[in-house]
């Protein structure tokens, strides 16, 4: 990973170890990215991994992590996280229902509070650095790539307009919106992340391969973009340190591969038969319309930021050398 991190100045926050003394980072929703980027960053940084679930603190623990329980639904709990550290990735999924992003507003607004103190507390002092060499805190924002809707197959560059066709989707644009906003007012190096579909080997589509599920015909099938969870990992820690001020990157390989497509792939490198195609309207008798949702949606996505801003390197540029390697 050292063509990602970069060296890292020990913090200036006194403690009675020189552990302590490392860069903190903060991980909002450590689920399976979130440990990913933790095994990337533990050895050279202090990591607060953030869990709403007191069992898995051991977990964390074991990974490296300093876990901290909190619950971005119960906002009085995130108290403990003000000015814990100043660089912070937000893995944490908006809630399943309503409008707009509460969890990640909660978040900010605790965060916000931290800058407002600090500048209150220095007021009036001199500055020992000029602001252009004091290091700005980081944000990283895990979005979706589902926020541009259907674009029947077009290439989606990260500076396209969003047009969200879901409400799921139009949570995480409202997420996006408020990261952008506390970027600008607090100074910090907001960065939003946009994610296609993750795939790993623990994270293959084997179980509807074994169900039969079917897949669409040609002429209905969609265009879906794909990201390894190893490189989504190595994205977001390039965002950290690489990524510029309120700038949206797109998370994706260079695969272009149509869903079904995708699907056949995976079941002859695994020995499953391929799914039955159907067309769109057999698909709207038989499909869980949630699953139908990711179905009507064509689009690929251009990654030139990954490449040229993150100068991240892709470990599997297809899904192809995935199974290859």
């Amino acid at each position: 990973m050292s063509e990602i991190l970069p060296k890292l100045q020990p913090s200036r926050r006194p403690g009675p170890a020189v552990r302590l003394g490392r860069p903190r980072l903060l991980i909002m929703g450590c689920g399976d990215v979130g440990t990913r980027c933790l095994r990337i960053l533990s050895a050279r940084m202090r990591v607060f991994a953030v869990t709403s679930q007191p069992a898995r603190r051991a977990e964390l623990r074991a990974a490296g992590a300093v876990p901290l329980v909190a619950d971005l639904d119960r906002p009085a709990t995130l108290a403990r996280l003000r000015g814990l550290a100043g660089r912070v990735l937000d893995l944490a999924p908006p809630p399943g229902a309503g409008e707009g992003d509460p969890r990640t507003r909660a978040l900010l607004a605790t965060l916000r509070r931290t800058a407002w103190r600090r500048a209150r507390a220095h007021a009036g002092k001199p500055v020992i650095l000029p602001e252009r060499r004091r290091a700005r805190p980081a944000f990283v924002y895990a979005s979706t790539s589902g926020v541009y809707g259907d674009r029947a197959g077009a290439r989606v560059a990260e500076f396209a307009r969003v047009r969200p066709q879901t409400a799921r989707a139009r949570r995480r644009v409202a997420a996006e919106r408020t990261v952008r906003e506390f970027g600008r007012a607090g100074n910090w190096r907001a960065s939003i992340v946009r994610i296609p579909g993750i795939y790993a080997e623990d994270r293959l589509p084997l179980a509807r391969l074994k169900r039969g599920t079917p897949a669409l015909a040609p002429q209905d099938d969609v265009y879906t973009s794909h990201i390894h969870a190893d490189d989504l990992a190595r994205t977001m820690v390039a965002a950290l340190f690489r990524g510029r001020p309120q700038r949206v990157v797109h998370a994706s390989d260079d695969t272009e591969l149509r869903m079904a497509d995708y699907f056949d792939l995976v079941a002859d490198r695994r020995g499953l038969p391929r799914p039955p195609r159907i067309t769109r309207q057999q698909a709207r008798e038989v499909i869980d319309p949630t699953l139908l949702s990711f179905m009507s949606e064509s689009r690929r996505l251009d990654n030139q930021r990954l490449k040229r801003e993150l100068r991240l390197r892709l470990r599997y540029p297809t899904v192809s050398s995935f199974f290859d390697a």
